[in-house]
Formats: C-alpha cells, sequence, structure tokens
C-alpha cells in the first residue's frame, strides 16, 4: 500500500547538475563521454551593448523643449525704466526696492533684466505698471510709455 509517507522528498536538494570544466579536463572528459553541455546554467545572456545613437535620435525627437526666455529687448526696457524712475530720496530706484514694490524677488528682477528668466505674465504685469512702460505684446512696442488708465 502506498501512502503519501512512503518516500520523504528533500525540498532543495535534487539531482545535480553537471559542471562545466575548462581545458584540458573539458578535452578529457568528452573523450571519456562524461559531458553532455557546456554551456552554463541559469545564467542570464547578455544582450550586448545598447544602441545608443538610436536611443538618442528617438529621445531628440519627442524630448520637450526647454521654456523660452524672455528678450533681451524686455530687459534693456526694464533696466532703463528702472534707472530713470526715481526713489524718495531722488536716487535711481535699485532691484530691490522694484522687487518689493511688485511683492517680488530681488532675483527675479535680474534675470529680467539680464533675460535668463521665463516669462511671467503676472508678474510683467505689476513691472510695467510700477515703471510705467510697456514689456509685453509686439516687439516694436516694448519701451514705449504706458499709457493711463482709459477715460469713462
Amino acid at each position: 500500500m502506498s501512502g503519501w509517507d512512503d518516500k520523504p522528498q528533500v525540498i532543495g536538494y535534487g539531482t545535480k547538475r553537471a559542471t562545466v570544466t575548462k581545458g584540458s579536463a573539458l578535452n578529457a572528459a568528452q573523450r571519456a563521454g562524461t559531458v553532455q553541455s557546456t554551456t552554463a546554467k541559469d545564467r542570464t545572456q547578455a544582450k550586448g551593448p545598447a544602441d545608443y545613437q538610436r536611443l538618442g535620435k528617438l529621445d531628440a525627437d519627442d524630448a520637450p523643449r526647454p521654456p523660452e526666455k524672455v528678450d533681451v529687448s524686455v530687459g534693456k526696457a526694464l533696466a532703463t525704466a528702472r534707472m530713470a524712475k526715481k526713489n524718495a530720496d531722488g536716487k535711481s530706484m535699485t532691484q530691490k526696492e522694484l522687487a518689493t514694490a511688485v511683492n517680488a524677488k530681488p532675483q527675479d528682477i535680474g534675470d529680467l533684466e539680464s533675460g535668463r528668466a521665463v516669462p511671467n505674465q503676472a508678474l510683467l504685469a505689476k513691472l510695467e505698471r510700477v515703471v510705467g512702460v510697456k514689456l509685453r505684446g509686439a516687439a516694436n512696442q516694448i519701451g514705449q510709455p504706458l499709457h493711463g488708465p482709459k477715460k469713462k
């Protein structure tokens, strides 16, 4: 009568695999007929080097472009209007004073004047009102005096 416990099975101790030998030991084993395979078992095959040029072309085609920067003419117009505007002491307005007036960082004003900043329409609108010149719109209108509010 056979039952479930006739022959105990030890998990993890299956049949031994053939080892791969190299050199003269491999030749001797092949002559004797004991070697069945010379390939390594349970190892993943290297897939070779990646085709980086093809991958680079794929990335270049649909890669997002960096955001556009503010035109240099906007920065020059802002700098000249800021220098023309006088503060309470009669001196030219500094970047820090202008930043305080529009509730921004002085670094943002510096980036705008140098042309490194990404255009922020809300900040440009505030700056237009404070310095009194156009900073948005057509290229030929930038730097022109800002007209007052429409009369009713």
